[in-house]
């Protein structure tokens, strides 16, 4: 018997069709509140990640993507958006899993965390929609290489971070962003005012996402986003929007990975 997981979401986004359509079915777009992933622009055309091909492709309304593997396991990503009033749309987006093999022990935390990401990574198109449409991004992920030991680990990142126990939603606080070495900044040189480069820095960010496990921070040039691993045996990982003109995207991923692997 074939089991199936799927996850649908809807949300208003202060955005047209054309800029929607380009943020979730476009590589470009992408790097702005997902990760990397490149699609070729056609029904039939490769999709980078996972080996995936366009399996819709009616710009700028409908586009899906699907991943069929060799086990009976498929996955499929669908996006339908509808024109709104006053230049905003309606995103009607959906995931769909269905195996029709044997399942293993790990299905229920694979479904359990693909719906939770689901919701941060819809906010996060929300906020790139609002915050940032259209400007090319640079995406920065790193990673811890073992899995947290358990909450505690990222709840340390989190004061790490600036965080108190009573911070909410719509706090504002500064961000030490790393140096080159991946020490918190100073105050001078390029990057000082918060930029990816030279030598870092404080930067005035807002908590735009909280819960035991992500963090959205929203800077003037960039969403900065924690991942916490405890909950499903992974490890704490961090995958940051950059949007700077002068953001280097190599310098920064070195930066964040000494940075998240440090003291």
């Amino acid at each position: 018997m074939a089991r199936e997981f799927q996850v649908r979401r809807e949300q208003d986004l202060p955005a047209a069709p054309e800029q929607v359509w380009h943020a979730v079915a476009t590589g470009a777009g992408n790097l702005g509140w997902l990760y990397r992933m490149e699609i070729e622009p056609h029904l039939g055309g490769a999709v980078s990640r996972g080996g995936g091909t366009v399996a819709e492709w009616e710009p700028p309304y409908r586009f899906a993507a699907r991943v069929t593997r060799d086990d009976g396991f498929s996955n499929t990503l669908s996006y339908h958006i509808e024109p709104g009033e006053g230049g905003t749309s309606r995103l009607r987006m959906g995931i769909h899993w269905v195996h029709e093999g044997v399942v293993d022990d790990g299905w229920d935390t694979r479904a359990d965390a693909a719906e939770k990401h689901v919701d941060f990574y819809q906010h996060s198109l929300a906020q790139y929609l609002t915050h940032f449409a259209g400007r090319p991004a640079v995406y920065v992920k790193a990673d811890r290489p073992q899995p947290a030991d358990g909450p505690d680990d990222f709840a340390a990142l989190r004061r790490r971070l600036g965080l108190a126990d009573d911070t909410a939603v719509g706090d504002r606080l500064s961000l030490d962003l790393p140096g080159e070495d991946g020490s918190p900044g100073g105050d001078g040189g390029p990057g000082g005012d918060g930029g990816p480069g030279g030598d870092g820095g404080p930067v005035d960010v807002v908590v735009d996402y909280l819960d035991r496990d992500f963090v959205g921070l929203r800077g003037p040039d960039a969403l900065y986003r924690f991942f916490n691993g405890s909950s499903w045996n992974w490890p704490i990982w961090l995958g940051h929007h950059l949007f700077a003109e002068e953001a280097d995207e190599q310098q920064a991923v070195r930066a964040w990975n000494r940075w998240l692997n440090g003291a």
